[in-house]
């Protein structure tokens, strides 16, 4: 009888044993691929978190990620790898728990790779990012050449992109697809202009965090940030256009401070960790949130915002008549202006149906690019070939509401002493509607 007990609490102990096995282990879902200029990102979609570990063999080149205690639910070996460094995908159980996939490569990566907790948008996440040596090298090398009399560049910012779909409408229709199509028709209408070169952020649909944007404008020494979303909000019965530029001392609104706080969490939804582990530590961006010099760069951001608002207001009903304020990690920049553009309310049935019409965000391109240029015209950046028409066209100016001689100076490239000078000024005070010389460039 003590020898069947025994027997019997033995094999309880052993089905326990089983079943918090089977209990503790995940299972990979699904596998997304990410193809993007400078890496290619694979997210591995799980139902718990896991242990893994990555490590590179050569002849010929792969990468191995083992994932402890965890079952495959899915094909991996089926996935889309166009435009990535992948050629094969495989994968075999190890140790009747482990599961090892293996990356046959055709050229050098630097792999990255970390976890992700669940959000509002998605489960538990393995993230895998292929960094690209060579394109890297590349971009290191290339000279930087300034001509005399550059382009104005406009950096165009499609909000969101590949693992952030961004807010999403009652008919399913993703923020991400309205952006990209409103972008790229802004970018077009601008390269037909000699005078203008628009720069994407991103050119395709792959996450790219938002310090890392805000990098990419800098980079490319951008005259004007322009960031380009869909609003969206907890009822549907909100509608319209909105645009918005930094505040340091708060939001403008409530609403305006809810919108920045949603903006600023797409780094939890695309992995912030990813930004990180890609290298993307510019000492001088650290130091953007606590900079005092930007009393210049909000001006100027409210006075182009307030053209392109007034534009739209062409187009679509103004959800605010006038240019709000929030704490947008992306408009961060103490060197150019930034502003971001709320094409409208996603959120709303009607107005989603008009964001994914191709005429309809044809027509919102078209006022933004029409307000940015009007705006340039009237202010011409220094060593730009609308600048040196200025210069020849015309040697006056009329005092505008919150013009400072210092930034009249500094759009027309001139001395601020030769200004001074030339005017007859004492000091650097003067008043609306007063007309200066400006000397010749």
């Amino acid at each position: 009888m003590t020898l069947n007990f025994i027997r019997y609490f033995l094999a309880l102990l052993i089905l326990v044993f089983l079943s918090l096995e089977t209990q503790a282990s995940s299972s990979i879902n699904s596998l997304r691929i990410w193809p993007a200029p400078d890496h290619t990102r694979l997210v591995f979609d799980l139902s718990g978190p896991v242990q893994h570990k990555v490590f590179s063999l050569e002849n010929p080149k792969r990468l191995v990620i083992d994932i402890g205690r965890v079952r495959l639910n899915t094909q991996l070996d089926t996935s889309d790898l166009t435009n990535t460094p992948i050629s094969r995908v495989r994968s075999a159980v190890r140790n009747k728990t482990d599961l090892r996939v293996v990356l046959d490569l055709s050229q050098e990566v630097q792999p990255r790779s970390f976890l992700l907790r669940p959000n509002e948008q998605y489960g538990h996440r393995l993230v895998v990012d292929l960094v690209l040596e060579e394109k890297q090298k590349q971009a290191a090398k290339k000279p930087k050449t300034v001509k005399q009399q550059r382009q104005i560049v406009i950096a165009i910012d499609p909000g969101h992109g590949g693992e952030d779909p961004g807010a999403i409408g009652p008919g399913g229709t993703r923020e991400k697809h309205v952006v990209w199509g409103i972008a790229k028709e802004l970018a077009r209408i601008i390269e037909r202009d000699p005078a203008f070169k628009p720069v994407m952020t991103r050119t395709g649909d792959y996450y790219i965090g938002l310090r890392k944007r805000v990098d990419v404008a800098r980079k490319a020494r951008a005259d004007l940030f322009v960031s380009v979303h869909a609003d969206a909000y907890r009822l549907p019965q909100p509608q319209g256009s909105s645009v918005y530029v930094l505040s340091q001392r708060g939001a403008s609104s409530e609403s305006a401070r809810w919108l920045a706080d949603t903006e600023n969490r797409a780094d939890l939804i695309g992995g912030v960790e990813g930004v990180l582990t890609l290298g993307d530590k510019d000492e001088t961006l650290a130091g953007v949130l606590v900079d005092l010099s930007m009393t210049a760069t909000l001006s100027e951001s409210l006075k182009v915002g307030s053209r392109v608002l007034k534009n739209l207001g062409q187009v679509n009903r103004l959800h605010k008549r006038d240019v709000e304020q929030a704490g947008f990690l992306v408009l961060k920049s103490p060197d150019m202006p930034s502003m971001l553009i709320e094409a409208g309310f996603i959120s709303n049935p009607q107005e989603e149906r008009r964001l994914k019409d191709l005429a309809y965000q044809r027509k919102l391109a078209q006022q933004i690019a029409s307000a940015i240029k009007d705006y340039f015209r009237e202010n011409p950046p220094p060593n730009t070939s609308l600048s040196a028409k200025a210069s020849h066209s015309s040697s006056a100016y009329t005092i505008r509401r919150g013009d400072t001689l210092s930034e009249i100076a500094r759009r027309k490239g001139v001395d601020i002493g030769e200004l001074r000078k030339m005017n007859d000024l004492n000091n650097d005070v003067i008043r609306v509607g007063q007309r200066l010389r400006i000397p010749s460039t």
